[in-house]
């Protein structure tokens, strides 16, 4: 059986060339990291923040742990759980976008002041000098 196409390498070179974007390349890395992300995010909640902040209040429910806080059958500690992991993470992606836009304006603020103390080219040395030389001798030509 013949791939149709349209010339170029058909169904297959057409989605080996969809999947070489580097958009979809970038999304596949960001769901990979944003999923270890998330579990790193979950031990964290779990494993630190629950006992470390949250224990008291466990305490006072007679709970073990926030997932098995319930009342009525409905397991609103579950829910708890997920709503801190949200915040962590919502929280950690607010900083690091904040580190990047800083960096990136500490770079742009080098950049200019870099790009400000850069020395001149001998050339346009000469050209300026041989201007106000110019503008001299017109006046002195001028005046007389």
């Amino acid at each position: 059986m013949a791939a149709s196409g349209n010339g170029s390498g058909g169904f297959w070179a057409d989605f080996s060339k969809f999947l070489m974007q580097g958009n979809v390349v970038d999304l596949a890395v960001a769901v990979i990291i944003g999923g270890a992300f998330g579990k790193i995010i979950e031990s964290f909640v779990t494993d630190i923040i629950t006992p470390a902040i949250l224990q008291p209040a466990l305490k006072a429910a007679n709970v073990d742990s926030l997932a098995s806080l319930s009342a009525g059958g409905i397991k609103y500690g579950s829910f708890l759980a997920t709503v801190i992991n949200f915040i962590v993470i919502a929280f950690s992606i607010f900083l690091a976008i904040r580190a990047f836009e800083n960096a990136k304006k500490r770079f742009v603020r080098q950049k200019a002041v870099e790009e400000a103390a850069a020395p001149i080219e001998p050339v346009v040395i000469s050209q300026e000098n041989l201007t106000h030389a110019i503008e001299r001798l017109t006046q002195v030509m001028e005046s007389k």
